[in-house]
């Protein structure tokens, strides 16, 4: 058999009809399509025959009846997708009167009313059941029609869009097959009967594909980009011809066909944009990543990005739920719902890379798709996906939308996108806090050394007291000044290991108002000892009157230290004056703290990249204190500048905290 249109047409059908039972067996309407398929190929290799063979009329009869019950089986695949895998006798009781009609319309083309004993295959004449007999099978196919509306209105979720996509693909080729058989016969136009497989090809393959696959998809989004790409490839044909029209004469053919398809391409692309603006495509998925992008320039902190995230989500899946759960520790986390990152939901997620109720009952059952399921039925959520990033995993899920439509495919790449763009900001935001927490332990091992003298101090002073103790114990202003000096002295230490600790556990930011000086001193009191040791004079001129700001002890001791270990490494190996000053002072809706120092200044070619991660001039370090500083400010809508170099002028950093909320 030579590989013709009819012959292709039937191995798609066949094919098609073994992907449908293969992708999962036990459906109902995978089995119902395999039959379909089957059927559908009988019909198409009868219709060849009637083409090729020198008994092409009796062929002609033969594939008329054979194609009379499609309609039928078509019934049968509405029937299965309402009530699922009734038994087919049921199905059939139910729609006698459809049956019977069928099997009379299939024994006219078995009459000499159909095609007259006396016609040829070279003149075919058609008789009076001929034409009852088109119009009987539009009439059927009319009832199928209207009775398939009727019952999607009744339907919902997956159920409403299968019906859909029949109606839209089963019986509109149906219809078209139909019409150009009446076209045929009206018009004398033999060839038109050849274009019916290229038909089946196309509408009946891409139905069965909708259907039975795991993708969902919407009939009036397919119609849609079907209409969009229609007129984008005829309007983009007219303005290539147009143009090649226009340049042929004037120009090389090489030439010519270079600006004909540099102009094609390009009108190509502006009549896409504008096209999705007019058929408004996927313009809720525009608007979610607009606003993702904003949420993710903006926030910096995991947890705000995440709460910030859920409105989008909810918006976009038109929900009143949604969740996000993210984790590097093995657990993965999202308000109270908990899941093993290396449990059978994360990792069934993370092969399948998506999930909804409706892709599940389509796909073979598993223990771990039933247990994804499962976590989908017990949170009512209408799709969840996965993203993982280098350090970090997340499970992102929207709840079943108002409407109770399910997710269709192209909703499902949206928000894979989306949960791209979350996980990014999500990422980011994990790194940074990972970053701030290892300079804030940095900057503590910087101050061990300055610290453990300012311990010992105090601890010398008790030491000595208590070796006088025995000696002195009767006497009462050795005992006052014993008890005052101890008190004294440990409140000391307390102070100092409880300014360690504050300084070096991970905390998560908040503003407040406080008096900004007290905070800078027990900061100063850390930062003393290590200038006193590099021999730095550290001076202070706190003159800011009220010094009630919005800011957040933790942030502004680390910052500070950061700003001040920095100066006095860039003075501690200046010849002549060593300082680091300190000043506070009021400006408009804020106050300013500047950290100077009499050291070199900051190279031009290094000012541009300063406040840049890894951007550093010392020996060891990473680079990451200013950097940080930046981004714990930034959170605290504090700003932090560096004024621009002067000759024989040191480096200059303004920090500006804000006293009123923005």
């Amino acid at each position: 058999m030579r590989l013709d249109l009819t012959t292709l047409a039937v191995l798609v059908s066949v094919t098609v009809g073994l992907v449908a039972i293969r992708s999962n067996p036990a459906r109902a309407i995978n089995r119902v399509f395999m039959t379909l398929s089957c059927h559908v190929a009988l019909w198409l290799l009868a219709m060849g025959n009637a083409f090729t063979s020198v008994d092409g009329l009796w062929w002609l009869r033969i594939t008329a009846t054979i194609g009379t019950p499609i309609q039928l089986h078509l019934w049968l695949v509405k029937e299965t997708v309402i009530n699922g895998s009734e038994p087919f006798g049921r199905k059939l009781a139910r729609g006698w009167l459809f049956a019977t009609v069928t099997i009379l319309l299939a024994f006219i083309p078995l009459t000499t009313w159909f095609v007259p004993a006396h016609s040829t295959a070279s003149a075919p004449l058609f008789g009076p059941g001929y034409y009852v007999y088109i119009i009987g099978l539009i009439l059927s196919y009319a009832a199928l029609c209207r009775q398939t509306i009727a019952q999607i209105r009744t339907q919902s979720g997956s159920s409403r869009l299968e019906l859909q996509v029949l109606l839209l693909g089963g019986i509109g080729v149906a219809f078209g097959v139909i019409a150009l058989m009446g076209f045929r016969a009206v018009f004398g136009l033999p060839s038109l009967v050849r274009v019916q497989p290229l038909a089946v090809l196309g509408f009946y393959s891409a139905t069965v594909v909708a259907m039975t696959t795991h993708r969902i998809f919407d009939s009036r989004q397919i119609l849609l980009v079907c209409a969009e790409k229609t007129l984008l490839i005829a309007l983009t044909s007219g303005v290539a011809y147009g143009v090649h029209a226009l340049l042929a004469p004037l120009m090389p053919e090489i030439l010519d066909l270079i600006v004909t398809t540099a102009a094609a391409l390009w009108f190509a692309a502006v009549l896409s944009a504008w096209l999705d603006r007019r058929f408004h495509l996927y313009a809720e998925a525009s608007r979610a990543r607009q606003a993702a992008f904003a949420v993710a320039g903006k926030e910096a902190r995991t947890d705000r990005l995440a709460l910030a995230f859920l409105p989008i989500l909810k918006g976009w899946g038109q929900s009143e739920s949604a969740m996000i759960l993210s984790g590097a520790l093995g657990r993965l986390l999202g308000g109270p719902v908990e899941v093993d990152a290396d449990g059978e939901i994360a990792t069934t997620m993370r092969r399948i890379r998506w999930a909804t109720p409706e892709r599940l009952a389509r796909e073979r059952s598993t223990p771990e798709r039933a247990r994804v399921a499962s976590f989908l039925a017990e949170h009512s959520l209408g799709v969840l996906v996965s993203s993982d990033g280098p350090t970090l995993k997340t499970l992102i899920g929207v709840g079943v939308p108002a409407s109770r439509r399910p997710f269709t495919y192209p909703q499902v790449t949206q928000l894979l996108e989306l949960a791209a763009i979350i996980e990014g900001s999500l990422e980011r935001a994990h790194l940074s806090a990972k970053a701030q927490q290892a300079e804030q332990l940095a900057t503590v091992g910087m101050l061990g050394a300055g610290v453990a003298h300012e311990i010992r101090n105090p601890l010398v002073s008790i030491k000595t007291f208590v070796q006088l103790l025995p000696n002195h114990y009767q006497d009462p202003v050795f005992r006052d000044k014993f008890f005052k000096l101890i008190g004294d002295e440990v409140t000391r230490i307390d102070r100092l290991t409880e300014q360690l600790l504050d300084l070096a556990s991970p905390r998560v930011y908040a503003a407040q108002m406080t008096e900004l000086h007290p905070v800078l001193r027990a900061g100063l009191d850390l930062v003393a000892a290590r200038a006193e040791g590099k021999s730095v004079e550290l001076r202070r001129d706190l003159g800011a009157t009220p010094d009630q700001a919005l800011i957040d002890p933790a942030a502004v001791k680390q910052v500070l230290l950061n700003l001040c270990f920095n100066a006095i490494h860039a003075v501690e190996t200046q010849v002549g004056e060593r300082w680091v000053r300190i000043v506070t002072r009021n400006v408009p809706d804020g106050i300013e703290m500047t950290v100077s120092d009499s050291g070199p200044g900051i190279a031009p070619e290094i000012r541009a990249l300063l406040f840049q991660p890894f951007q550093s001039t010392k020996s060891s370090g990473f680079g990451l204190g200013l950097a940080i500083c930046r981004d714990i400010l930034g959170n605290l809508n504090s700003v932090i500048t560096v004024d621009p170099p002067a000759p024989g002028r040191g480096a200059t950093f303004r920090v500006v905290f804000p006293c009123r909320p923005s």
